[in-house]
């Protein structure tokens, strides 16, 4: 799985992605040979809830030329030099009239920052402070062959697993960013691969749904258009994001709180035996703001390793192949797909026999052999889950309450069910 993912990585990395544009496309058919993803046009002017969808942005090329006549500032050098969304321009100008559309760090001077103007018409660069400053006085040269195409769309994609019920778990993640590591493509490739790993596995009890969007107003539009259906349908998701780079993980709740999807992603977390942050929603971040907005309520979560804002290379020129792990976004992926089992298994269970313990001995469940620790385990699950099997607590509360994993009372379960003592609800 890491070659996988290193190998797309490296033909993601140079394409400069936005809201709109060429390069999203691109982008979106790369990640399609390695799930079904379909594309979506939406286009420019679609009214969505208060937004509108944006002209379509596309760039061939941008630069800087000092006084003597060579490049200072490239694009096709670096994507991140161009502020995102950059009208076209063509004309020369002194350095303190350049400097007015120049943006920089000041307290990290050798990065690039990563910064945008997708609803007010700009044009501008952006460089690392210490190259700036070393800027000599004379005329520049500026250069931005750009098109904003009021006729034109956004584009997003989406693919879809069913299973045999019609509720569904979501995997949001977005492709908007250009070259960034850690806050753009970890997401969709370890959707992508998550998408995969599910393909390889029989009979869903959920049907899966994976959205690659362009950030905000991508999951605004898929609401405006789908909004009821997922309130109708969706019984967990997630928006993966900044799930990359090899810091702890860290889960952020749904704005419920307590939905099945910060239930399982935390149980798995908790049973991990490493350690991990848990955070409480809030209306700042990714996509799980629109998702969990009130009008919407989801059960929408973000299992992430370093969360945004948490690191400074967020949203510069430092997030990058350097500062991801693959090691750690293939345990990314895994640990997806961990949760989607445990999701998948949380049954709720009936005792055929709820007044008294039933006879284990006599049906051959009452180990009569084997290390005092494992048979005491093994009683200890049978009667964690007899006695608390009353079709009120699910497989989840089952292990919260009992500490004992859920894998193991799984097990546990379908030799009870084989013994005819409990049945699904």
């Amino acid at each position: 799985m890491k070659e996988v993912l290193e190998k797309y990585f490296d033909r993601l990395w140079p394409i400069n992605r936005s809201l709109t544009g060429d390069g999203n496309r691109e982008s979106l058919s790369i990640l399609s040979e390695i799930a079904g993803i379909k594309q979506h046009e939406v286009p420019s002017g679609t009214k969505c809830f208060d937004w509108v969808i944006p002209p379509e942005w596309n760039v061939k090329d941008a630069y800087v030329k000092g006084p003597d006549g060579k490049k200072l500032i490239d694009f096709k050098r670096n994507n991140l030099y161009l502020l995102g969304y950059s009208e076209s321009c063509n004309k020369k100008m002194s350095l303190d009239e350049l400097k007015k559309n120049l943006h920089t760090i000041r307290e990290q001077p050798d990065v690039i920052p990563y910064l945008t103007s997708y609803y007010e018409r700009r044009w501008g660069f952006c460089l690392a402070h210490n190259v700036m400053e070393r800027f000599p006085e004379g005329e520049y040269e500026v250069m931005i062959d750009s098109e904003l195409d009021e006729k034109g769309s956004m584009t997003y994609g989406e693919a879809f697993i069913e299973g045999s019920s019609k509720k569904e778990i979501l995997f949001s993640t977005y492709i908007c960013h250009p070259s960034m590591a850690n806050n753009e493509l970890s997401g969709p490739l370890i959707t992508s691969m998550i998408y995969r790993e599910l393909m390889k596995k029989k009979n869903h009890r959920y049907s899966y749904r994976f959205l690659f969007l362009p950030e905000t107003i991508g999951s605004i539009y898929y609401l405006s258009v789908n909004g009821e259906r997922l309130k109708e349908n969706l019984s967990a998701g997630f928006v993966v994001t900044c799930a990359g780079d090899p810091g702890k993980f860290t889960y952020k709740r749904s704005r419920s709180g307590n939905t099945l999807a910060d239930r399982a992603a935390e149980l798995v977390l908790m049973q991990s035996g490493e350690d991990y942050v848990v955070e409480d929603f809030f209306p700042t971040g990714s996509d799980e703001r629109q998702y969990c907005s009130p009008g919407f309520n989801l059960p929408v979560g973000s299992l992430m390793r370093t969360r945004y804002g948490k690191y400074k290379e967020y949203h510069t020129s430092a997030d990058n192949r350097d500062f991801i792990s693959f090691d750690a976004m293939e345990e990314t992926v895994k640990k997806y797909i961990e949760i989607t089992g445990m999701i998948e298994n949380n049954f709720t269970y009936k005792n055929k026999f709820p007044r008294c313990e039933p006879n284990l001995g006599k049906r051959g469940l009452y180990p009569t052999i084997g290390s005092e620790k494992k048979t005491g385990d093994s009683i200890a699950a049978m009667m964690w889950l007899l006695n608390l099997s009353d079709g009120d607590n699910d497989m989840i509360s089952i292990s919260q309450r009992s500490g004992i994993k859920f894998s193991e009372l799984d097990e546990c379960a379908k030799r009870l069910i084989e013994k005819n003592l409990i049945e699904l609800k």
